[in-house]
């Protein structure tokens, strides 16, 4: 589907998720240490939006159960969620954050 512009750079606090759309898809998007991150906006155990979950560590946790997830790979780190989140590609040109939500 190719790379998408969703926020600037510049607004991103460091590990404070941002929810964007993109065509229709719901993102989290992360900022640590100057490095970005996208998931699926969505705890894989009850549909409850990761972006008003809490960051640490690299992972960010769903605020409903407590299920913990890695921003880099999607995997579970905390249960009670057993299915990873979808783990989307970022770059930042020109100072704006993009995101490829294919593939």
């Amino acid at each position: 589907m190719g790379w998408h512009p969703v926020c600037a750079m510049t607004s991103l606090v460091d590990e404070l998720p941002l929810a964007v759309d993109v065509s229709g898809v719901a993102v989290c998007v992360v900022r640590i240490d100057g490095e970005v991150f996208a998931v699926h906006d969505e705890c894989t155990h009850q549909s409850v939006p990761l972006s008003e979950g809490d960051v640490e560590g690299g992972t960010i946790e769903c605020w409903r159960h407590g299920s913990r997830f890695d921003l880099r790979s999607g995997a579970v780190i905390n249960p009670p969620a057993t299915e990873p989140v979808r783990v989307y590609r970022t770059r930042v040109e020109d100072g704006q954050v993009q995101v490829d939500i294919g593939g």
